[in-house]
């Protein structure tokens, strides 16, 4: 825990410094109320990933002279993770850089962990074998595929105050108790550093969204799960590949099912934006308040009542995989569940059939 603490109360500390001289740098604020995905209705920085990095840095120096032996494993991930967040926060700072050119960043970053981590998916595991992939000219493209979707599922499901980042955070606990089970400390403090640093963020981006993660810190947060999952499955070869499934599933489908919609359905670009997310659903045709979602402290009420939804919708997964990550049966089935479970609640808010149980009612 002392990896958390450290990490924790230098990010809450770069956040707030952040907040109060962010005026200092008006490119870094975000002031796009009308974006078809944009819940905002007053300036807000949207440089928080900063923070999240710069602690992250901080805290992996403390743990590198307190455990010097996972010095190169530390010092070579975060060189890779810097590569996907620097894409991110130059476009939080200017604007200027692509989806296309995060996206190839985020893949240069996971082709040099390749090679300088050994982050590799190498097997696939079933229910009574696993398929090795010997050969790398099929491992390192579906290595670097899987952890680029990652980053950019992160980013997809950051919309709301406190969304991505709980969300991360349990993921992260998720796999330090795994690490813990299998005894992987590299793992087991990495997750804590970047849990802490989250967090850390958190507590002055929930309720009210005083600063926003931005690009640089969900493209860095969603590096570092996609590259922790997958080390911590393939250095252990007890920990099923299917946990890596469940757990990252709920942004990875919502990526999924996202680009299908828009192709096949819409009939237009896999990748251009929209606001019919399912939690961009949620906060239209749930979460109700008496005051016009236009007036401001309405909109920020709605947007922290958003959030929690996909907490307990996330934990769906991130507990069974927590809970049976050796067994590939249980995975896979849990799996299936959460994906039915998935199109079933989206279609029923999309036809205006939201289950009762969900609906916040007016205030009389």
């Amino acid at each position: 825990m002392f990896s958390f603490i450290v990490s924790f109360v230098v990010s809450a500390l770069l956040t707030l410094l952040i907040i109060k001289q962010v005026h200092l740098h008006k490119s870094a604020l975000d002031s796009d109320f009308h974006g078809v995905q944009k819940v905002h209705s007053h300036l807000v920085a949207r440089i928080g990933g900063l923070a999240i990095f710069l602690a992250v840095l901080l805290g992996a120096t403390v743990s590198i002279w307190r455990l010097p032996a996972m010095a190169c494993w530390m010092t070579g991930l975060l060189l890779c993770s810097g590569i996907a967040f620097v894409g991110g926060i130059v476009e939080d700072f200017t604007g200027k850089v692509s989806p296309i050119g995060r996206l190839l960043l985020t893949m240069a970053g996971a082709l040099l962990a390749y090679y300088l981590v050994d982050a590799r998916i190498d097997r696939i595991d079933w229910l009574f074998s696993s398929w090795a992939i010997p050969f790398i000219w099929l491992s390192l493209p579906i290595t670097v595929l899987a952890v680029a979707g990652i980053a950019n599922a992160i980013n997809i499901i950051d919309g709301f105050n406190g969304l991505a980042s709980v969300v991360s955070i349990c993921m992260l606990l998720s796999l330090a108790y795994v690490a813990l089970q299998v005894n992987d400390s590299f793992i087991l403090v990495t997750a804590l550093l970047v849990a802490g640093a989250i967090t850390g963020f958190l507590i002055w981006n929930y309720p009210v969204g005083l600063i926003f993660l931005g690009d640089g810190g969900a493209y860095f947060i969603g590096f570092m799960l996609g590259e922790l999952t997958l080390l911590l499955v393939m250095r252990n070869p007890e920990v099923s590949t299917w946990y890596a499934v469940l757990l990252l599933i709920y942004p990875t489908f919502e990526t999924l099912f996202s680009a299908y919609r828009r192709a096949f359905i819409q009939g237009k670009s896999p990748v251009m934006p929209d606001g019919i997310h399912l939690h961009s659903l949620i906060f239209r045709r749930i979460v109700r308040w008496t005051v016009g979602r236009k007036e401001a402290r309405a909109l920020m009420r709605r947007n922290s009542l958003t959030s929690p939804y996909l907490w307990l919708f996330s934990l769906m997964a991130v507990i069974p995989a927590s809970l049976f990550w050796r067994h590939s049966w249980l995975l896979i089935c849990c799996s299936l569940i959460f994906i039915a479970t998935y199109i079933w609640l989206y279609l029923r808010i999309i036809r205006f059939k939201s289950p009762r149980w969900m609906i916040v009612r007016k205030k009389s």
